[in-house]
């Protein structure tokens, strides 16, 4: 028979063999669903024997991880922020560094009074879901081009109790909008095209292009948001992007040729100018 000890280490090991960057927890993430095991159990009662058939479902969600499939996509969710949120093939997988960008959100907008904000490209809806969560008198619209991922954000939303507060909408950035905002998120797609084939296995093959795809320098989708940006933020209102390594200052340089001021910007915990934010220009 299989012990819970001996499992995790065969599981860690193929894990390292692949070239996982996160075995140990990879491992760990896997037994627990695969068969169905918590944390606890695993750590106070190791040498606990297995059936056949948990070590088989084990194997079958291990041989995915092994073919670099994310582990968001296989488990089906992510910790962001203060929860978990559902992840499938048609969102991004929503990063640690992207918290900044909620971070940077929840500094911007009231405690104690209504605001209103725009999240364009709003993916799975961690970052909208997120400040809603922390602003409770905040209403927010998610956007997205992706019918697919807005119904992942929809039933995060309604799992979250967010729903009555937040309306998603199918769009091609700010077109067809009507109302201002006091603040405009946006982590939009910013990694050049002919950079994604590069990418780790688990990004390149598995994480929707549309997603990913910045165009020739990736900066194509901040260029539509900012040309667009004057008839949906309300005056007085900010904004807050998500950028990629070494494109802050592009960023800024665009926003204020659009006729935008431009704070400082956020470095995430790597020290990678993560968040740019601004405002209109006075």
């Amino acid at each position: 028979m299989t012990t819970l000890v001996a499992l995790w280490t065969e599981v860690r090991k193929r894990l390292e063999a692949a070239g996982v960057d996160s075995p140990v927890v990879d491992a760990r993430l896997l037994i627990e669903a695969g068969a169905g095991v918590g944390r606890i159990e695993i750590i106070a009662d190791p040498r606990r024997e297995l059936t056949e058939a948990q070590v088989a479902a084990v194997d079958a969600l291990t041989r995915r991880r092994e073919a670099r499939e994310p582990i968001s996509h296989i488990l089906g969710k992510k910790a962001f922020w203060t929860f978990e949120v559902a992840v499938t093939r048609d969102v991004l997988t929503p990063r640690p560094e992207t918290e900044l960008l909620v971070e940077a959100a929840v500094r911007l907008l009231p405690k104690d009074s209504p605001a209103r904000v725009l999240d364009l490209g709003v993916g799975s809806g961690a970052i909208i879901l997120a400040v809603l969560a922390e602003r409770p008198f905040t209403t927010g619209l998610g956007v997205d081009v992706s019918e697919a991922a807005l119904a992942v954000a929809r039933a995060n939303a309604e799992r979250l109790g967010l729903s009555d507060r937040l309306e998603l909408r199918q769009g091609d950035w700010t077109e067809g909008l009507e109302g201002q905002f006091h603040l405009v998120l946006s982590n939009p797609p910013y990694i050049p095209a002919d950079e994604i084939a590069g990418l780790q296995p688990e990004v390149a093959r598995h994480e929707p292009r549309l997603a990913l795809d910045g165009g020739a320098d990736g900066l194509a989708a901040y260029r539509r948001i900012l040309s667009q940006l004057d008839r949906v933020l309300a005056p007085g209102g900010t904004f807050a992007f998500e950028v990629g390594r070494g494109q802050a200052e592009s960023v800024r340089t665009l926003a204020e040729a659009a006729g935008y001021a431009t704070d400082a910007p956020l470095d995430d915990i790597a020290g990678v100018a993560r968040v740019v934010t601004g405002h209109r220009a006075a």
